[in-house]
């Protein structure tokens, strides 16, 4: 009987527990805070968080043969990830980037924090690939983060990258605002944008096909991403399959959330997650969201000036794809210079434009390595 006793006793985690294991739990405790009490991006920290505690509590939960080692599986092969954008694509309004294509060069100018911590990272001794797959952080883009890191055999540094990529898209209201403030003047926070035209529902429906056309023949390594955005786009904008519709955007969209947030955080057990790579990544991620959302408001800042006075500066922070909180920051900035300022749908143009440019920057990097 004491013999079974110290077996039983033996197989409970405490045995096995390191420093390293409960220092990791914690952080994922300090997440579970964020997600739940600050309500900071909840849909993803709280899976990921969650995830990040099983791990580091019971390793083989991730091992070959465990549970969310087969969810981190469909993470590998890209199926979580472009099931996500199918989930984004039929819940995004692509009315405002219609109605004014010029959001397009916000979008794009804010991609340059990608390739800003591209060069950064082979600067601090990252080679070429894995630059790259740390840069895309900064289009504050979880799911094309984890494609790129995965297409670019880069699995060793998925999970810091995914929770890098996740948390700044979280911490959004707080990182931007700063940085905004600072690139403008209150003049240019003050300035009404003239309300956009109407968009018809031909125009609604040649849009994701038109894109998926132009993007998937210049950059076919896009297909799975772009594809799967605008074809959840088509559905939303035909207006014949609405149970697909709301299939990709509710049901099927939170199940590949649960799925991917929770394998995601699995990804960080102590050995994998406490190093000094880790620290390099988390700091070039916030080095290259600062420089994307800086470098939307500067091009904001010379739209502004080229239409006398006609563009918001602010718009251009909602260059980073962060659907669709960058916009709603943007809205929030304008809106404490000028309580009776709408920017909200002005912003959604650059917001939705950094969805695609940013999957644009993936497929860059991929044709760059020969992926």
């Amino acid at each position: 009987m004491s013999e079974t006793i110290v077996n039983l006793i033996h197989q409970t985690a405490f045995f096995s527990l390191t420093w390293g294991n409960l220092v990791m739990v914690a952080v994922a405790l300090g997440l579970m805070y964020l997600a739940i009490v600050k309500e900071y991006e909840p849909l993803l920290l709280l899976p990921i968080s969650f995830g990040m505690m099983l791990v580091n509590l019971y390793p083989p939960i991730m091992q070959e043969g465990g549970l969310l080692h087969f969810f981190y599986q469909l993470d590998e092969w890209a199926i979580l990830p472009s099931l996500i954008f199918m989930g984004v694509g039929a819940l995004t309004d692509f009315g405002p980037l219609i109605a004014n294509p010029k959001s397009f060069l916000l979008g794009a100018a804010a991609q340059f924090g990608v390739f800003a911590a591209f060069f950064m990272a082979m600067l601090m001794g990252f080679d070429e690939a894995a630059a790259a797959a740390i840069g895309i952080i900064g289009g504050a883009d979880g799911p094309t983060s984890i494609f790129l890191a995965t297409k670019l055999h880069q699995t060793d540094l998925l999970g810091p990258i995914a929770v890098a990529a996740y948390s700044y898209m979280s911490l959004v209201p707080i990182i931007q605002p700063p940085i905004m403030r600072a690139l403008t003047t209150e003049k240019e926070r003050k300035i009404k944008m003239e309300q956009l035209r109407p968009v018809s529902k031909r125009e609604r429906i040649l849009f994701p096909i038109v894109v998926s056309i132009v993007v998937c023949c210049v950059l076919p390594s896009t297909a799975p991403l772009i594809g799967m955005l605008m074809l959840g786009n088509l559905f939303r904008e035909s207006g014949v399959v609405r149970q697909l519709q709301e299939t990709a955007s509710n049901a099927m969209m939170y199940i590949v959330v649960i799925m991917l947030g929770t394998s995601i955080g699995a990804t960080t057990s102590a050995e994998a997650f406490l190093k000094l790579t880790t620290i390099k990544i988390v700091v070039l991620g916030l080095l290259a969201f600062a420089f994307g959302t800086a470098a939307g408001v500067l091009f904001g800042k010379l739209m502004c000036k080229l239409t006398g006075g006609k563009v918001n500066p602010l718009i251009g922070s909602a260059g980073v794809s962060a659907v669709p909180m960058a916009a709603r920051v943007s809205q929030k900035v304008g809106a404490e210079a000028d309580p009776t300022n709408f920017l909200l749908m002005h912003a959604m143009g650059p917001n939705v434009a950094g969805v695609i440019g940013t999957a644009v920057a993936a497929g860059v990097f991929m044709a760059i390595f020969g992926v």
